[in-house]
């Protein structure tokens, strides 16, 4: 089990991770064990799999939950059997939002910063994981829950799953930097309609607005699974790690900025033993044995 701690442990915790992430890049180290009360975790093939595990509440956000998944995300990161990470959640919902029951005890302060860095906000530290996010929204996903989803760097969602922004129907606003990162995934007007009405949307509107890549309710999770697989087993970490780097650094950047860091980064991968590798394992028609070297 795993035990709620101090605001200021979790300020501790919070800054403490997402400066070590940065800092960390592919490492090998052994595999931390660890005990989570309302998530599952566990590792196939590559694919470290988080499950957010409060059926009985549609997976609804509390402050033990947030905890967790910071701690299972640094875990994620130091291992070196880990290519990338999937998020789902148990049962019918992906994840309603916060907890209604557990709101009133939340205290928000104790995620606040007066940085304004990217990493160092409450969920910021998910933008500094250099592994491939992916989420598996294989039912509702609200508020919070949607945020969550967002932060991944790929998401999937489930025919018939619903996703909603309710802030305007609870006398609320855009939270958790909603505002910026939405229009940069589904586009002003989207944004703008989902923001200001509070409605909600079915995962083939969603999925028509670039949200998530819709897929059939039937296999849902085993399909998802399927691509991470894929990723952890074909993909060289390198590439996927500056490729993330990449995507993240381009939404501050003009075209020849961009163009210029991948010409430097291009220059960078003919000396790694990952692109040997690409190259030897095309020519010999084989599945490839990448390293993140």
């Amino acid at each position: 089990m795993v035990k709620l701690i101090s605001n200021s442990e979790i300020i501790v915790l919070c800054f403490g991770l997402s400066k070590s992430i940065l800092k960390t890049g592919l490492t090998h180290s052994p595999r931390l064990a660890v005990e989570y009360s309302e998530l599952i975790y566990n590792v196939q093939d590559g694919v470290g799999l988080i499950t957010l595990n409060r059926p009985d509440r549609l997976n609804a956000w509390t402050p033990n939950l947030e905890i967790e998944l910071r701690s299972v995300i640094e875990n994620a990161q130091q291992d070196g059997a880990v290519r990338c990470v999937l998020i789902t959640g148990a049962g019918k919902a992906f994840c309603a939002g916060m907890d209604m029951a557990v709101l009133g005890s939340s205290d928000r302060k104790a995620f606040m910063t007066d940085s304004e860095d990217d990493v160092l906000q409450r969920y910021g530290y998910l933008f500094g994981f250099d592994k491939p996010l992916i989420a598996a929204v294989n039912g509702a996903a609200v508020g919070v829950g949607l945020c969550l989803a967002l932060y991944c760097d790929v998401r999937f969602i489930a025919s018939g799953a619903k996703v909603a922004t309710p802030y305007t129907r609870r006398g609320l606003v855009a939270e958790h930097g909603l505002a910026w990162l939405l229009p940069r995934l589904i586009g002003p007007l989207h944004t703008a309609d989902l923001l200001l009405s509070g409605r909600t949307i079915e995962a083939q509107e969603a999925s028509q607005m670039g949200m998530a890549l819709l897929r059939p309710s039937e296999g849902f999770l085993d399909a998802v699974m399927s691509y991470a697989k894929d990723l952890a087993s074909s993909c060289s970490p390198r590439s996927m790690r500056i490729i993330k780097k990449q995507l993240l650094q381009a939404r501050y950047q003009t075209f020849g900025q961009a163009t210029h860091t991948a010409d430097r980064e291009i220059a960078l991968c003919r000396g790694t033993e990952d692109f040997k590798e690409g190259v030897k394992h095309f020519l010999e028609k084989r599945k490839p044995n990448f390293t993140g070297q």
